[in-house]
């Protein structure tokens, strides 16, 4: 992974640093030496030096088997998420919306050709695939990732679409490049984007868009079932309309708390160098 940057200012070792962090998953929850380097594309020396300074700075911890990250690494994305005011806003509404539905429901943002989930209500229905925050797909075979998709202009998407995936999956086997591209036209037009078994066998979802302030997709917000236990009809007929209610209840909280007079008022004498 070391070796990609390109302007002047880029520096090495905080990228590897943050490859390091990003070889932990759910599916490698702790590794070795040996497996960090070798997933993170490093010497062992060096992926050693690197695991010793993130587990200083408190980011990992060393047990009898390797290592594994530690609670504080929430802080990097919870900061991001918190800083948007997103989760708060959106809490009550994908509560009210699962309760209604019967079915779990998310928030996810695009990164890359990925799509990342931020925020999440789930039931306890047996579906193929674990989903929590900080979950990565392929935008392309997700609901939530084609909305967001399509809001990107002709030459964002080309650029997003030419970036690898990170999300860990085999290559997806399916619509052709130009058959994504006439799939999000429609995805564009009619304000909602369904996927229907292409992520994983008897995973169904449809998604909506959550806007910002200024009418920007900032989000994506869906809803999942079971292929098995709800039709395609069903999905669109019952849960998309609350679904599409829910996220512009989303959309004109979050316009109004981007729009609300706020200023930071230090204590008297902080950064003044007085006591």
């Amino acid at each position: 992974m070391a070796g990609r940057g390109a302007g002047p200012d880029f520096v090495e070792a905080l990228a590897r640093g943050l490859d390091v962090l990003a070889c932990f998953d759910a599916h490698h929850p702790t590794m070795s030496l040996t497996e960090v380097a070798s997933a993170a594309g490093l010497a062992r020396p060096t992926a050693r030096r690197l695991l010793l300074t993130l587990e200083e700075l408190g980011f990992v911890r060393s047990t009898a088997t390797g290592f594994e990250l530690t609670p504080r690494v929430l802080r990097l994305g919870m900061a991001y998420v918190g800083a948007l005011g997103m989760w708060d806003i959106a809490r009550p509404h994908l509560e009210a919306l699962v309760a209604a539905t019967g079915e779990s429901s998310s928030m996810a943002q695009l990164d890359g050709s990925d799509i990342v989930y931020v925020a999440r209500v789930s039931v306890p229905k047996l579906i193929a695939l674990r989903v929590e925050i900080g979950t990565r797909f392929p935008a392309a075979q997700t609901s939530q990732g084609k909305v967001l998709l399509a809001a990107l202009s002709p030459a964002e998407l080309e650029a997003t679409l030419a970036q690898p995936s990170r999300a860990g999956l085999p290559p997806y086997i399916g619509r052709t490049a130009e058959q994504l591209r006439q799939d999000l036209v429609e995805v564009r037009a009619r304000g909602w984007a369904l996927a229907d078994e292409e992520l994983a066998p008897g995973v169904r979802s449809v998604a909506v868009p959550v806007r910002d302030g200024t009418g920007s997709v900032r989000a994506a917000m869906n809803v999942t079932v079971h292929a098995a236990g709800t039709s395609v009809e069903r999905l669109l007929a019952e849960h998309l309309p609350r679904l599409l209610r829910t996220a512009g209840d989303v959309s004109a909280e979050w316009a109004l708390w981007q729009s609300r007079p706020h200023a930071e008022v230090r204590p008297a004498g902080e950064g003044t160098g007085t006591a």
